[in-house]
């Protein structure tokens, strides 16, 4: 089952904006604020509010496939050294405690304002042996840290880098979530665990990323926008996640150029929560770990038949 359109001619693309870092808290996101209400855009922010570790992701050099993407995305002059190195010599810094004048920001610019991660890097990276208590700890502490900042609970969520399973579907039902994001897929669903069906629905992603296609296939910075485009499918669930380390900084021409050429062809953005508009009746789907093109390791996918 797909998600409906909306009434008339205008097709919908849902806009997420991932923000890992302290970097892309304090740059990318005030940019990218700009750039979208100059176009009338609202859009969906899920933010990390704890420590930035992200610079300890470099032990996953010695795998071959992230060093490959490491080089092809030339990840130094694209993220910032930064980015690259923080967290890794000293500790690194609390974003939603030296930030959340920004990230209150954009919730008052009228974006819809959701929990990435506590500490990204270690759910990334621990995920896969985080027990329920464990990922509940995650969870609370970063639920907290963005109701302190906000003056109001998040009411959505979206696992650090596609990194979910059945034990985070579980533990996310406690938390005032009125959907999460936290996989790949084709259309909204309600997921499917130990045979139950959750009622949180998944909004999961549906294109792909600009680190997954650019290098890739002869795809480059002026290829990537129009291969967007041709993605984007009438009557279909539409959904796009981008960075704000990358798209509000290196990549942010680009990614004004891309909302310019979707505009010019009749597209509309919104949050991911109007897609839940008119989609009560939803499928029911299992989430699997797959591999994708252009991304390392595994990620959380719809996969309907997986649910009974």
């Amino acid at each position: 089952m797909t998600c409906p359109r909306p009434s008339g001619d205008v097709m919908r693309i849902g806009l997420r904006i991932d923000v890992d870092t302290f970097r892309g808290t304090r740059l990318g996101v005030p940019r990218l604020c700009a750039v979208l209400a100059r176009h009338g855009v609202v859009a969906t922010f899920f933010v990390s509010v704890g420590p930035d570790n992200m610079g300890r992701h470099l032990w996953r050099l010695m795998k071959p496939a992230f060093l490959w993407k490491m080089l092809r995305t030339r990840a130094p002059s694209l993220y910032g050294w930064s980015i690259v190195l923080r967290g890794t010599f000293w500790p690194g810094p609390p974003i939603g405690a030296r930030l959340g004048g920004v990230v209150r920001a954009a919730a008052d610019a009228g974006h819809e304002v959701g929990l990435h991660a506590w500490d990204h890097h270690a759910w990334q990276a621990h995920v896969d042996s985080m027990d329920g208590d464990a990922v509940r700890r995650h969870l609370d502490r970063g639920v907290r840290e963005l109701t302190r900042i906000l003056g109001r609970p998040p009411s959505c969520s979206a696992a650090p880098g596609w990194k979910c399973n059945d034990v985070v579907l579980a533990e996310k039902r406690a938390f005032p979530f009125a959907y999460n994001s936290d996989c790949r897929g084709e259309s909204i669903f309600r997921p499917v665990v130990a045979g139950a069906e959750i009622r949180q629905p998944q909004i999961p992603v549906t294109l792909p990323t600009s680190d997954e296609v650019i290098g890739r296939a002869g795809v480059t910075d002026g290829t990537y926008n129009e291969l967007l485009l041709s993605l984007v499918r009438p009557g279909k669930l539409n959904v796009l996640a981008i960075h704000a380390e990358v798209e509000g900084c290196a990549r942010l021409d680009l990614f004004t150029l891309f909302l310019e050429m979707a505009r010019s062809r009749g597209l509309s953005f919104v949050p991911l929560g109007s897609l839940l508009e008119g989609s009560e009746d939803v499928v029911s789907a299992a989430v699997a770990a797959r591999s994708i093109p252009g991304r390392e390791g595994w990620v959380a996918c719809q996969d309907p038949g997986g649910a009974p």
